[in-house]
């Protein structure tokens, strides 16, 4: 079972105790004081954690160096309440040298097809896009 605590610090402002960390989510300025991420922004953070966590470690068993890895995720809100991603957009960004592509995508269709369940979750409501960059 996953526990979150939750309580309300002011105007939009809450803290989450997460295990043994606390992260603030807020409202932007004209409804908070922007002292913490949207939940909704939260939810992208935890699908490319999620995913990047996947890949990473699919990637160190199957022996395939790299140097780094970074992520951009876009998404699309609907505009009727409640507003819900319409869309996500997520890409993948490799770095290195001699990078073995084929293994690479190998180990992103598994995270995304297999692993990742904050990316199973979201698929329910939205599609997931993604691509593949190499540097």
């Amino acid at each position: 079972m996953h526990t979150v605590k939750t309580s309300w610090v002011n105007k939009m402002a809450f803290d989450n105790q997460i295990d043994n960390h606390v992260l603030r989510t807020d409202a932007p300025k004209v409804m908070g004081d922007d002292s913490g991420p949207s939940p909704k922004k939260l939810l992208l953070a935890s699908l490319a954690a999620c995913t990047g966590i996947d890949v990473v470690s699919l990637l160190e068993k199957m022996k395939v160096p790299f140097e780094g890895l970074a992520m951009d995720v876009e998404a699309d809100l609907t505009t009727e309440h409640p507003k819900v991603y319409s869309e996500i957009r997520l890409t993948y960004r490799f770095f290195g040298k001699d990078l073995n592509q084929n293994k690479i995508e190998k180990a992103i269709k598994l995270s995304q097809d297999k692993y990742c369940g904050v990316s199973a979750m979201l698929k329910k409501n939205c599609p997931i896009v993604y691509t593949i960059e190499y540097a």
